[in-house]
């Protein structure tokens, strides 16, 4: 047990400076300390075996930072730039009138690196992950009683959100036959029960979650949402405002193979960098694909070997497009030469 003392003169500095600085340089220890957790969201209480608990939870462990990950650094800068003005910017949301949140959408083809770069988030800000499942919740009412049930410092996640529910921003209007049903969005039938019909989430039900006045409960939140498909997203669910930065996660260029080649062989510069720097601006390959190239296959770690391996696997890819665009182009020619055939046949026709 410690005892401060001091002369009375200096109450007014101790009271006001010293003692909040002791306070909240001890809470942030104890977060930088504690151990983050990946939570995931149980299906319905409907379910039996969970006793109303509607989080579930893991150790978060995954290993991702920002350094080992495989992004152009200026881009990958400016994400960390903007995570720190976040996370340090409780007053100036306040002094604003927003909610202490910030939205992400991170969009790009398969194995760019979309759930890599939400663990490097965490890791860097210390905050836990919530890992929602949107198919696991019966309607708007428990999707609202689930964010409440969050935590500040964390990230809540919606993986492949075009592809979780019926999200496509296609509103529906009347339906010209009145036999025709609307799809709705349900859980599976419960072992034992029936089939809840009524039970769904709607667009509405998310924009709410998003920006609504429930989400101003509580503070210090990030919501992400990772599509393939950025333009099947409905323009309300991703405008400004909801999702405050939209970051592409792209093919592989020369800058993140350089970042994946210190992490995977350990080097700065080799003699077939150039040739694999040409290759990779005309090809499109994953950052996922890069890395598993350079995966050295024994403990010696034949650096020569690896890199070979990568700009062989890169050439095939570059011979695999170059047909792919060799057969569209002969099939554009043969529709195109149908289309000849059929007008030039009318034209006789009339003629005749």
């Amino acid at each position: 047990m410690y005892c401060l003392t001091f002369h009375h003169r200096h109450r007014g500095l101790v009271d006001a400076l010293y003692l909040p600085h002791v306070l909240a340089e001890g809470r942030a220890t104890i977060v930088r300390n504690r151990q983050r957790r990946l939570f995931t969201n149980n299906p319905s209480s409907l379910w039996s075996g969970y006793y109303g608990r509607t989080w579930s939870h893991v150790k978060l462990e995954h290993p991702s930072t920002f350094a080992t990950l495989g992004m152009e650094p200026g881009k990958k800068q400016s994400i960390i730039d903007d995570l720190e003005m976040f996370r340090d910017g409780k007053d100036y949301y306040a002094s604003i009138g927003k909610a202490w949140k910030r939205g992400y959408l991170l969009f790009g083809p398969p194995g760019t690196g979309k759930s890599t770069m939400i663990a490097a988030m965490a890791n860097y800000l210390d905050y836990d992950i919530y890992d929602l499942e949107l198919t696991a919740v019966k309607n708007n009412t428990e999707l609202r009683r689930i964010f409440i049930e969050t935590t500040g410092k964390s990230i809540i996640v919606v993986e492949d959100i075009d592809c979780s529910i019926d999200l496509t921003g296609k509103r529906k209007t009347k339906e010209k036959d009145k036999g025709s049903k609307k799809k709705k969005t349900t859980l599976p039938t419960p072992a034992g029960g029936r089939e809840d019909e009524d039970s769904k989430v709607t667009l509405s039900g998310l924009l709410n979650f998003i920006d609504g006045l429930w989400s101003t409960c509580g503070g210090e939140r990030i919501i992400v949402f990772t599509t393939n498909h950025k333009e099947k997203l409905d323009p309300a669910l991703i405008r400004r405002g909801r999702m405050n930065s939209h970051i592409e996660m792209s093919y592989a260029c020369f800058e993140s193979f350089k970042v994946l080649a210190k992490n995977y062989l350990h080097i700065a510069d080799h003699e077939l960098f150039h040739e694999i720097r040409q290759l990779l601006g005309e090809v499109d390959m994953s950052p996922a694909d890069v890395a598993e190239n350079l995966m050295p296959k024994s403990k010696n770690r034949d650096v020569d070997a690896c890199l070979r391996k990568l700009i062989k696997a890169l050439k095939q890819a570059k011979e695999e497009a170059l047909a792919k665009a060799l057969v569209g182009t002969d099939d554009k020619e043969e529709t195109q030469g149908d289309d000849d055939s059929n007008s030039s046949e009318e034209e006789g026709h009339d003629k005749k």
